[in-house]
Formats: C-alpha cells, structure tokens, sequence
C-alpha cells in the first residue's frame, strides 16, 4: 500500500490531520485538503487511487465533488457521514460513492473499508459464484448474453442492443456476481459478502442503491426484485 494514492476532504482540523497521520502510518500516501473545490482541483492535478469525501465540506459538498469526480473518472470514492441514517448517505451513493463510512470511525475500520474497497477494484474480473438454474447463452470465448444484453467477463465489457454500457468497478463486480447465477435469488447479504467484501453486517442501502444505479444502464427490468429475499437476473 506504500504507493497507494488517497485524496481526503475532510472540513474538520482534528479529524484532517489525525485521519492523515493514521492513514500515513499505514503506509498510504496522504492529499488531504479543507474544502471540496481544492478537492476537486487536486483530484484533477493528479488522480488519486481512492477518495475520501465528507458529505458536509465548504466551497463543493461531497456529494456534489462525487458526483463531479464519477463524471470524470471511475476511481473508487468512499463518502464519510456524521449520521448513519441521514439522506446524505443515500444521496453520496446515488451521486457514484461505492461505500461509505460513518463519524466518528475507528482508524483501523476505515483503513479495512479502503483496502476492502481497492481490492475488488484491483480484482474486478475475479468474482466468481455458484451455478444458477439458467445458463446464460454463451458467444464468443468468456461473452455472456442476457436479451440483448452482452457481458463480457474477460475483457471486462458490456454491451446493451449493442452499445457500449459504461459501469463502475463495483457496478461490473455487482453484474459479474448476477451473471454466475442468472435466475438465482441472491440476498443482499451475499451481495455485501460477495461484491463488497464484507465479513461482517453490512447497510444494504449500499446493495439498493447500486442496484439501482445498475438498473438504470442496463435495463429496468433485468434485474428482478425478490421481495423479501433480494434480487436476481433473468436469463
């Protein structure tokens, strides 16, 4: 992790500087700035591995930094929230966030979540999962078809009526995990497991949000709600 990027926008003096030196401890490299449009001028100057945004910073919001930087880039943004149950949280996700994490944390949690989230970044074709009751209809070598939806699990691409579908690293693990059981029920646990890489009790506001974010480039209705058990792909 030595050589491992992180850009931190935090308002907050005491919590800036100690995440800073936390973060450094643990050998990441630390841009840590006071205010979103600074955030977003150093995100341009040199793009980080992962961003850290608070939700509440002056001059650019973090939701709106997010959504500014997921316009440009698909590096993996974490949204850092001062109440678990706020709107923000939702908002942060549905602005492009792939996680968040509320205040006041734990150093050594948030240290997990970022190496958690640069993991299934950097292994992003590796997700594998049990056998469905459908198999989707195979084309060319590692290119799954769903309708006239095509993913391809090799070359980490994915076509709809033939045009090119831009994801996100966690909406591509979201959709491989669908596609190695299409027809099959997946919980959202298995889903936090599975695509978040959590061993532990997740918020599956994370899995509904990206779900839908995931609903809206490839088809509504492709991705079928189970009501009371999760979702699952239809073939």
């Amino acid at each position: 992790m030595a050589d491992t990027h992180v850009l931190f926008v935090e308002d907050d003096d005491v919590i800036r500087e100690a995440t800073q030196l936390a973060l450094e401890r643990d050998g990441f490299e630390v841009t840590a700035v006071p205010d979103g449009l600074l955030g977003l001028e150093k995100f341009r100057a040199r793009q980080p591995d992962i961003a850290l945004l608070d939700v509440m910073v002056p001059g650019l919001d973090g939701v709106s930094l997010c959504r500014r930087i997921r316009d440009e880039s698909t590096v993996p943004v974490i949204m850092l929230s001062a109440r678990a149950d706020s709107i923000d949280v939702v908002l942060g996700l549905e602005a492009g966030a792939d996680d968040y994490v509320t205040k006041p944390f734990d150093g050594a949690v948030l240290v997990a979540r970022i190496r958690a989230v640069l993991r299934r970044f950097g292994h992003a074709s590796g997700v594998a999962g049990a056998g469905g009751t459908e198999e989707p209809e195979p084309l060319a070598s590692g290119v799954l078809r769903f309708g006239d939806l095509e993913v391809d699990t090799e070359g980490m691409e994915v076509r709809k009526a033939g045009e090119p579908v831009a994801l996100t690293p966690t909406e591509m693990r979201l959709l491989l995990e669908f596609s190695s059981a299409p027809g099959t029920v997946l919980s959202r646990d298995r889903l936090l497991e599975r695509v978040w890489d959590y061993g532990w009790g997740g918020d599956t506001r994370v899995v509904d949000v990206h779900v839908q974010r995931l609903r809206g480039k490839i088809g509504q209705d492709r991705i079928e709600t189970v009501r009371g058990f999760g979702y699952k792909l239809r073939g």
